[in-house]
């Protein structure tokens, strides 16, 4: 099996762009797509007249389906390649995704939402370990920051196409199906750059969620914060007096600092050999950014300034745990480490929303802040717990 290591001299510490565009222009093209996706099939859903609890229950496959796709996804790259794997990944997510427009009945729409995102998530996971193989040790934080900051942008991009094409008509689902397809332009013209998977993993899938426990519980926090962020906080805002249009500003603010805090904290992961102290530092910035929400509710300015930075911290957690995982493992098992990564993030996309809803149910409005102060807290002081304990080791 691969042990943690950290570069050495011999690895190469130049980008090797090919690979670097291939990924990243894959993943981005995803995050247009599902970023039209999500708003375009919930409307549509809507004015079918769909009840809200079944376009949940849909709109939950995703997770499903994430979770079921991570642990075959090593296994097909190992069998079929790298790069063939996520080109037929490619395939299936557009015709899954267009054949939405043409599914009348609404069961069709459960298999192919677990196609679409079954899909995509092969296609996240091996983006993420093309990036992690390719990019040089000294460099591997700038390399992921660049990555989470394009697929941000991706995912901006979907609502605003949306905003622009409507709901009505074939020409959304053919756009988001040109998206996806255009990916494959830079995936087939690299493929001979991608990583090869001479090994299959030593370790059953599970073992791999704690083999590098610091990167995989934070993206199951972040996961989670996000998912029930993105989701319930329009909810809070309006219940704190703001209107609907301040609340969607405000999301927006958390959005920029998604995107213009990832390069830099990336490239300040570059400088630390142990990343997870800078983990720990988020998660506490995070803890401490949630239970100022209630005191600042008063105040759009203010909450929009600890929004920017906040969000930034949010996102931090995934691109740093990302490079966390890179500086830890190679080969095969850095390959099923990340497909473990993701699936903790899936796992914490459907666990957020639940518990972040119901501690509204159970406390008032405030209870929004206060249940993602309790994700943070736990990261915090688990993250904190194991830097002790592995000092006093040492």
């Amino acid at each position: 099996m691969s042990q943690p290591r950290n570069g050495t001299p011999g690895d190469l510490e130049e980008i090797h762009w090919p690979s670097l565009v291939a990924a990243v222009c894959s993943i981005s093209a995803v995050g247009i797509a599902i970023g039209l996706g999500l708003p375009l099939l919930s409307i549509i859903l809507e004015k079918r007249g769909v009840s809200s609890t079944l376009i949940g229950l849909n709109t939950a496959m995703a997770g499903v389906a994430a979770m079921v796709a991570a642990p075959i996804t090593t296994k097909l790259a190992h069998s079929y390649g790298v790069a063939q794997t996520m080109l037929w990944a490619v395939v299936v997510s557009a015709l899954s995704g267009v054949s939405f427009y043409y599914a009348q009945d609404f069961w069709m729409w459960f298999p192919l939402r677990f196609a679409f995102h079954g899909a995509t998530t092969t296609l996240f996971i091996l983006s993420e370990f093309w990036i992690n193989a390719a990019a040089p040790p000294s460099k591997r934080g700038f390399v992921l920051g660049i990555y989470s900051t394009v697929l941000s942008v991706g995912f901006a991009a979907g609502p605003l196409l949306f905003s622009v094409l409507g709901s009505d008509g074939v020409l959304p689902f053919v756009v988001a199906a040109v998206a996806i397809l255009m990916a494959a332009v830079p995936i087939f013209i690299a493929r001979n750059e991608s990583p090869v998977l001479e090994e299959k993993p030593e370790l059953h899938f599970m073992r791999y969620v704690f083999l590098v426990p610091s990167a995989t519980a934070a993206v199951f926090i972040f996961g989670a914060v996000e998912a029930g962020g993105l989701a319930l906080f329009p909810i809070y805002a309006v219940r704190a007096a703001f209107t609907e249009t301040q609340a969607a500003l405000l999301l927006t603010v958390m959005g920029v600092g998604n995107m213009i805090f990832q390069i830099p904290l990336g490239m300040l992961s570059d400088k630390m050999n142990d990343k997870r102290p800078l983990l720990a530092a988020m998660a506490f910035m995070g803890l401490i950014g949630s239970l100022m929400l209630p005191v600042l509710s008063h105040s759009w300015f203010l909450m929009a300034f600890v929004l920017l930075f906040w969000g930034g911290c949010v996102a931090g957690l995934y691109t740093v745990g990302l490079s966390h995982l890179g500086s830890r493992l190679t080969g095969s098992d850095l390959a099923a480490a990340n497909a473990a990564f993701v699936f903790c993030y899936a796992v914490g996309t459907v666990a957020g929303p639940q518990v972040i809803g119901a501690a509204i149910d159970v406390a008032g409005n405030n209870g929004f802040a206060w249940a993602i102060a309790g994700f943070f807290g736990v990261y915090a002081l688990l993250s904190a717990g194991r830097l002790l304990f592995i000092r006093k080791r040492g």
